[in-house]
């Protein structure tokens, strides 16, 4: 009974130092109507409120090591955004440099839209000095010189109304015939070829003779140019346009190109003329085939009035 009763007593002591520890709730109160007045009057004064001293003495107080603790943790504070700017920083050069890709390849390009716009112009003008409807079309391939043959393959065929045998030009002259077609291209015999014939007229004489092919894709290199009658002698500058026939492949009135050296031969009493073509050959791109007006053909044609249908 002894030791029970010195457990109690040792238990109740304990209570003892606790409630002594507790602070009375009249204290509590006490702070609690005291931070309601002084919200009340911190509210109501505004800037004039008789708090206004004591919190910019705290302010002043604590406002330096508040600086300085900010200071301190802005570069962790920081990272996050770091990496989010640098992220949205790589995506808008990455959008810059191909912008800068778009643009510097539309200059590059720009000199050769605008030539390719311009030889359309000329096919324009061309039908319509010629008389005749052309199908546009574009130098796709050059044939192999081990061939020996100097050819072009053009991305028009019989589905665009081109045929065997029919004259092609460009906006300068005369660039060859048609040899054979499949449904979306055609192969083009250039007058420059060796075994390319062209009747040919003086222009200011009206003398007809044959035009051959060098050989070359160099204009200077020129081409031949023998009339029928020996005892005619060609003048220097004059131009040379097809002459046609029926059964010819070449349209008539096609300029072929400009005499440019007039040479004699007693021993064949015969008179040779050098003719430079009009076409630079080696740079053709945009040619027309003549066709007649009103052909079926899957693209626009250029009409003989230089309208588009």
């Amino acid at each position: 009974m002894a030791s029970l009763g010195g457990r109690e007593r040792r238990w109740t002591g304990l209570d003892r130092l606790e409630s002594r520890n507790r602070p009375p709730r009249s204290l509590l109160v006490a702070l609690v109507l005291a931070s309601i007045t002084l919200v009340t009057l911190d509210v109501s004064g505004g800037a004039s409120s008789p708090l206004e001293p004591a919190r910019r003495a705290v302010g002043e107080a604590f406002g330096p090591a508040e600086s300085a603790v900010a200071t301190a943790v802005r570069p962790f504070t920081s990272v996050p955004a770091w990496f989010r700017s640098k992220g949205d920083l790589a995506d808008e050069v990455r959008d810059l440099e191909a912008s800068n890709a778009d643009l510097k390849s539309q200059v590059e390009l720009a000199g050769f839209e605008r030539n390719r716009l311009e030889q359309y112009d000329g096919l324009t003008a061309a039908a319509t000095d010629l008389g005749s409807a052309l199908v546009p079309a574009r130098v796709v391939a050059v044939g192999s010189r081990q061939s020996q043959s100097f050819t072009v393959t053009i991305d028009a065929g019989s589905a665009a109304g081109v045929g065997p045998d029919m004259t092609v030009v460009n906006n300068d002259g005369l660039v060859g015939r048609v040899l054979r077609v499949s449904r979306s291209t055609a192969t083009v015999l250039l007058i420059v070829d060796p075994d390319s014939t062209v009747g040919g007229r003086v222009g200011s004489s009206m003398e007809i003779g044959f035009v051959n092919g060098s050989g070359s894709l160099d204009q200077a290199a020129g081409l031949d140019l023998r009339l029928v009658d020996d005892a005619s002698v060609p003048a220097r500058d004059d131009t040379v346009v097809t002459w046609g026939s029926a059964s010819g492949p070449y349209e008539p009135g096609v300029p072929i190109g400009r005499i440019t050296e007039v040479y004699s031969s007693l021993r064949e009493a015969s008179q040779r003329a050098v003719v430079e073509p009009f076409v630079d050959f080696s740079s053709l791109d945009v040619v027309g085939v003549m066709v007649p007006s009103g052909s079926q053909s899957d693209r626009a044609l250029v009409e003989a009035d230089g309208t588009l249908r």
